[in-house]
């Protein structure tokens, strides 16, 4: 133990100390305040707890919390896989057009593309506008305070971070297995869904991942898309704080939703060897 503490604190490991004191200073002691006061405020106790698992309505949001982080990430995965399969494919001028076009939403504010989606989407908007002109619809589609409009607007917001990696990882992969496996029968399809989509799966776990866990805090986009029946713990912590000014109940809050969120990554872990998944240890 001894040995193992002196050759990490030996020469570069001191670089450590750095982040690790930021880390602790900006994270670790203001989520042990977190828990703390939601076992004091207002009374000493697991009363903020109690109150939360005595509710079916308060339950309701942490389950539609994780329904709507997993339908985010099935869907992100589902558009950013092709396009970072076609990534690989484009020459380096189209690629570079193509990773722009991925990276233009980190240079634009959340809240400007929340509220513009409002727009694209409300029963005025671009949308309902342009399946009126074209006689698809004879009344506006709903689009906007429902589920379809929360998942329109977070799937654009994290759609970058499944594409990134995914595309990480079909860089590295040898498109001369796919030649080889066409040169002994194999059919193109069959090639490609039995030898390189498998060695993406460090890049989808990751990718998987990354935005499950991202998607599981979202505020501004289920509140300005989203209805009554489509809130998210984020937002009703939010509520909690500046409406009711429940503070020991929206730490419990989250509280809750760090704690169901490690239990589901152990359990995972547990039934996948998550570390090799995505590129960790072999």
């Amino acid at each position: 133990m001894r040995r193992s503490l002196s050759r990490l604190f030996d020469g570069w490991g001191l670089l450590i100390l750095p982040v690790g004191g930021f880390l602790l200073a900006v994270f670790v002691v203001p989520l042990a305040g977190v828990l703390l006061r939601s076992v004091t405020d207002p009374e000493p106790g697991i009363e903020n707890y109690q109150d939360f698992f005595g509710s079916s309505v308060y339950v309701d949001v942490l389950v539609n919390t994780f329904t709507t982080a997993g339908l985010v990430t099935l869907i992100t995965l589902l558009l950013g896989f092709p396009y970072a399969y076609l990534m690989t494919l484009a020459r380096p001028f189209w690629r570079t057009v193509l990773l722009i076009a991925v990276l233009v939403p980190f240079w634009t504010s959340l809240l400007v593309r929340t509220f513009a989606w409002v727009l694209i989407l409300r029963d005025t908007g671009v949308v309902n506008d342009a399946l009126s002109a074209t006689g698809l619809t004879d009344e506006p589609v709903p689009l906007l305070r429902n589920l379809t409009g929360v998942l329109i607007g977070m799937v654009q917001v994290m759609l970058p971070f499944a594409v990134l990696p995914l595309y990480a990882t079909m860089r590295g992969i040898d498109r001369r297995l796919l030649q080889a496996a066409e040169g002994l029968g194999a059919r193109p399809a069959f090639a490609f869904w039995r030898i390189y989509a498998p060695l993406t799966a460090p890049g989808a776990a990751a990718a998987a991942l990354l935005v499950f866990v991202s998607a599981l805090g979202f505020y501004v986009t289920p509140a300005l898309l989203g209805g009554p029946k489509n809130v998210m713990l984020g937002e009703f912590i939010v509520q909690q704080l500046s409406g009711v000014l429940r503070w020991g109940f929206a730490s419990a809050l989250a509280v809750i939703l760090l704690i169901v969120t490690a239990a589901l990554l152990l359990v995972v872990a547990r039934l996948t060897d998550l570390r090799r998944l995505i590129g960790g240890a072999p």
